[in-house]
């Protein structure tokens, strides 16, 4: 499955639940990842960041007080961020549309939805891999382009220009 190899890469995991940091843990090390750390809560993994260097930080959509939307408001846009421009996955068992579009406006890179494999896990990794995103900054969002494809019907004004 491995066509990287991504034992070199840091990954942060944050999950309110023990046992899916477990889980997460156990895919990226049989993945050949050799270094991952974990937090159970936000904040944790916000203090956590500001040490441990990620290259990639996988976050769960639920958990309490504070949510993965918070956590990658505050990494993206914290002046004490310890890096606003670390690829964030999300991972949740809720993957309506409506959730989906929530995240992605919060500057999340990709999105995965429970039960996670790792073959689903890896392909996220993969996608962060082969398709680099710039950051876009504009008065309501930074983040990672949220487009990820050209629409040649759209004319709304916001309507990218063809590339020569």
């Amino acid at each position: 499955m491995a066509d990287y190899n991504i034992e070199k890469l840091k990954f942060l995991v944050i999950d309110d639940d023990q046992n899916m940091r477990r889980l997460v843990s156990t895919i990226l090390i049989s993945l050949g990842v050799k270094d991952v750390s974990t937090a159970r809560s936000v904040d944790a993994g916000y203090t956590m960041l500001q040490k441990f260097e990620a290259d990639i930080v996988i976050c769960d959509l639920r958990m309490e007080p504070q949510d993965g939307i918070e956590f990658t408001d505050m990494i993206r846009n914290s002046d004490d961020s310890p890096n606003c421009y670390v690829p964030i996955i999300m991972l949740t068992g809720h993957a309506e549309k409506t959730v989906v579009e929530l995240a992605r406006d919060a500057g999340v890179h990709e999105f995965l939805a429970k039960p996670v494999s790792a073959k689903k896990l890896f392909q996220k990794i993969k996608s962060i891999i082969e398709n680099p995103r710039v950051f876009v900054r504009t008065p309501e969002y930074f983040g990672p382009d949220r487009r990820r494809r050209q629409d040649p019907d759209f004319k709304g004004p916001e309507r990218r220009k063809p590339h020569s």
